[in-house]
């Protein structure tokens, strides 16, 4: 189960039209030698380059504000930009640690203490100045980047894949993350959605992007300043809505202004009562700008933590990256490099961000033999403290109660990844599940029952639950129960990073969403799995999953998030399973209020 945040106008549309299509002059490092080059340097090259020498914003009426995707992109060569962020615990510091390989040979070096603060980028990296046509500054601000922002290859002979994960995490409570640009490849600077819109009005100006002096110094990068022009245009939606395909037509023709969108209607949680939508894609926008504006780009997906193999699907209830454009570097001649569009999609040497990840696909049918738990590596449950929380009423649903909901993550920290299918029995209700085990070749080599499976028939549910993956309670101040969330029945899905930097991590997860990996009513068997270095957050808003706190005193209690509470999975460890959160009820019935200390140096909510 699960909701889904509310998306009005606000959530419409916020990722600008791009030029792709105009040339731009790239320097001799950005097309080098190939990675395997004798001549290639032990540390990787990084410069920052243009992609357009203009770019279109719009900024609408009923949400005025322009984000400024400049579309400046920082290119890896002669191997690829590596970093692993981490923190012991949440009473330690996070730490940036950049990884250089040259051949077989791996060596480290310490980012300056301090310099990266949490797992959502690197912050301060990009300057930007806008003026405007009058020559007068009207905006200067640092941007935060994350590596792994990849928006394609920029060499033919480039790996087709990057190795790296697509995007950078932010639930509060992630505990390592691998940031990284592949060989050969360019990463957007662009803040994204974790960048506030900005107020310009419409008209034109000119926008200059450079890479921060510190960060220049850290990392061997030239000071090489972009100049782009940049054309802000206001839209109103309802003149859009009312005039349909000739509206379209009479914007704008430009070559510089032909870049479509693809999104997925994602997910909020596992929560409630909109439930289970299956993400969809949105059509692609023609990339032949030269006969006419782009068409009306799609709305951005719901809001993710940005663990997932795309940046448009998820359960957290933080906003996700921005889906990244693929760019093609096309070779003209010696003297004209010019970045065309391509049909948006994934496919071999381009990753946009834009596919549904499929799910990993069930047996057909239920083992036979003797079950047996062999020796092998076992998946390792562990909570996170909860987050995300607040009070709230009871809604139409129930009048009058006063609820705590909360967010609750159980993620794997390996090193074997959880695989569960679930086998129906005709006649029954309820699916017999069973744990696989694995060697180290990924040969299956046992499998024991585990509980069951059931489906939920409700309108906005309709998919099948692993019974008893988690309980929730509420404590009291001497950490004895006083109330249970009635929720602990889910499908499971890698919605967040929680550590990629663990044995066996994967960073690419399949099943990423709930439509990947829940099945339908007439699934014959589902395999749900969580991945190495993922979990999985259920967002607890709705009565019957959020604490009933009408009747309870304030004061102070603690959230407790408990994974595998009846042991019933096999793990390496059921010591670490449970995780408590402090809170602090205040208030009275009808306008309850929460407080919520810091987790240590955690202070989130």
């Amino acid at each position: 189960m699960m909701t889904r945040p509310q998306q009005g106008r606000t959530h419409r549309l916020t990722r600008p039209s791009i030029a792709i299509a105009a040339a731009v002059a790239v320097t001799a490092g950005v097309v080098a030698a190939a990675p395997d080059a004798k001549t290639a340097e032990p540390t990787p090259k990084l410069s920052l380059i243009a992609a357009s020498t203009s770019v279109t914003l719009d900024s609408w009426k009923d949400d005025p504000g322009v984000y400024l995707d400049l579309g400046t992109y920082l290119t890896s060569e002669n191997g690829a930009f590596e970093l692993k962020v981490t923190r012991k615990s949440y009473k330690d510091p996070v730490v940036a640690t950049q990884v250089l390989r040259n051949g077989k040979k791996t060596t480290t070096k310490a980012l300056p203490a301090g310099l990266v603060k949490d797992f959502s980028g690197l912050p301060g990296f990009a300057q930007v100045s806008v003026t405007d046509a009058a020559g007068k500054t009207v905006l200067k601000q640092t941007e935060a980047f994350c590596p792994n922002n990849a928006s394609g290859r920029i060499r033919p002979d480039a790996p087709a894949q990057s190795k790296y994960p697509q995007s950078c995490p932010v639930n509060p409570f992630t505990l390592g993350s691998v940031w990284g640009v592949e060989n050969g490849w360019a990463s957007n600077t662009y803040a994204g959605y974790y960048a506030k819109p900005v107020q310009l009005a419409a008209g034109t100006y000119t926008a200059k992007i450079s890479v921060t002096k510190k960060y220049r110094d850290l990392f061997g990068i030239a000071n090489k300043p972009q100049t782009v022009k940049v054309t802000v245009r206001e839209r109103s939606w309802e003149e859009e809505e009312g005039s349909g395909s000739a509206a379209r037509n009479a914007a704008p023709q430009s070559a510089k202004s032909a870049a479509g969108t693809q999104g997925h209607a994602g997910h909020a949680g596992h929560g409630g009562h909109e439930g289970h939508q299956q993400a969809t894609d949105a059509p692609a926008a023609s990339a032949h700008a030269a006969h006419g504006a782009p068409a009306r780009p799609e709305a951005p997906a719901a809001r993710t933590t940005g663990a997932a193999p795309t940046f448009n699907v998820g359960h957290g209830p933080y906003p996700p990256a921005p889906p990244a454009l693929p760019w093609a570097l096309k070779k003209e001649s010696l003297q004209r490099q010019a970045f065309s569009a391509a049909k948006v999609g994934d496919r071999a040497g381009q990753t946009d961000g834009s596919r549904q990840a499929p799910g990993a696909k069930a047996n057909a049918k239920r083992p036979t033999g003797k079950a047996t738990v062999p020796d092998v590596p076992k998946p390792d449950l562990r909570s996170l403290p909860a987050y995300g929380i607040t009070v709230s009423d009871g809604y139409e649903d129930v009048p009058g109660k006063d609820y705590l909901a909360f967010s609750a993550n159980v993620w794997n920290a390996g090193p074997a990844k959880l695989v569960v299918d679930g086998f129906r029995s005709p006649g029954k209700e309820l699916m017999d599940a069973y744990q696989y085990f694995y060697d180290a070749k990924g040969k299956q080599v046992g499998y024991t029952p585990t509980g069951t499976m059931e489906w939920d028939p409700r309108p906005g549910h309709e998919h099948w639950h692993f019974t008893d993956f988690a309980s929730y309670r509420l404590l009291k101040a001497d950490k004895k129960e006083s109330v249970r969330s009635g929720k602990e029945a889910f499908c499971l899905a890698n919605t967040d990073a929680v550590d990629y930097t663990v044995k066996n991590a994967n960073w690419h997860p399949g099943n990423t969403d709930l439509s990947t990996a829940c099945g339908q009513e007439n699934s014959i068997s589902v395999r749900e799995v969580l991945d190495v270095g993922s979990g999985d957050t259920y967002t607890q808003d709705l009565p019957g999953q959020s604490f009933d706190i009408t009747g309870l005193p304030n004061g102070t209690y603690y959230i407790q998030v408990l994974a595998n509470p009846e042991n019933r999975l096999k793990e390496t460890n059921h010591k670490n399973n449970s995780a408590l959160r402090k809170v602090v009820l205040g208030g009275k019935k009808g306008a309850r209020t929460v407080q919520v200390p810091a987790h240590d140096l955690v202070n989130a909510n």
